[in-house]
């Protein structure tokens, strides 16, 4: 009896062996039908959310396809396609978030300045807080002034403001170190996050100088300044405050 039961498991065992051996072939070809099909629908969605994500244009007019030829300044000139840059902030307090936010909402950012009253260029700005807080207007301002810019120049508006904030973002600046009683102006180089932020706010600056007791309004004064700051132009405020900056470094080295 044991000998015939162990015979009847053999049998049992050689029976399902060749089963499974027929069955192979056909598993495999429905595992790789499966795999193709999950690929090609992932293929298609992403090429269908990459069309969408390249159709989106700046104010419904001016692509995002900008070339950034300053290395440095790269990862913190943000690209990202909207059409009306518009981020509220939500993550301010967290490290480098300024880097995830559109280059043109932090534009529009620092144009949003309170009448502080400071001394610019040997005039006093007074501007009693007029754009504070007032983002819809600042971005109207931008969109004019883009228009302007692509009229002036025919080029993408959105690659002149990228070329203005390169040529005049300044490579070095001078810090004040004291040694013992003695304090001295020291050159050093600014890393790439503090070179955007000066560039943004004198670009800023220049808009609201060009403005100011003047019959120019601030959209022609910001569209001048970014065909000049991106021309390289001595003209330009923020060359100019470049070119400052750099000169105190290299007379401190």
């Amino acid at each position: 009896m044991p000998e015939d039961n162990a015979a009847i498991k053999q049998e049992i065992k050689e029976e399902l062996a060749e089963e499974r051996k027929q069955a192979e072939p056909e598993v495999r070809k429905a595992a790789s039908k499966r795999r193709s099909k999950s690929a090609s629908a992932a293929a298609a969605q992403q090429t269908g959310a990459q069309f969408i994500y390249d159709k989106i244009l700046l104010f419904d007019k001016y692509p995002y396809e900008v070339e950034v030829a300053d290395l440095s300044l790269k990862n913190y000139i943000n690209l990202t396609p909207k059409a009306y840059p518009q981020t509220y902030r939500h993550f301010s307090q967290k490290k480098f978030s300024k880097a995830n936010i559109n280059i043109v909402e932090r534009l529009e950012n620092s144009l949003m300045r309170g009448g502080t009253g400071g001394k610019v260029s040997g005039r006093v700005i007074r501007t009693e807080g007029r754009l504070q807080g007032k983002k819809l207007k600042t971005m109207h301002i931008m969109e004019q002034a883009f228009d302007k810019v692509s009229k002036s120049t025919g080029k993408n508006p959105l690659q002149v403001l990228v070329m203005a904030l390169e040529n005049s973002a300044p490579i070095e600046d001078t810090t004040r170190v004291r040694y013992g009683g003695i304090v001295s102006n020291v050159a050093v180089d600014i890393s790439a996050s503090r070179r955007l932020d000066i560039a943004l706010r004198n670009m800023a600056m220049a808009t609201v100088i060009g403005a100011f007791a003047n019959k120019k309004s601030m959209v022609d004064a910001l569209a001048n300044e970014l065909i000049l700051a991106a021309n390289n132009d001595v003209n330009s405020y923020a060359i100019k405050r470049k070119n400052e900056v750099e000169r105190m470094a290299r007379s401190a080295k």
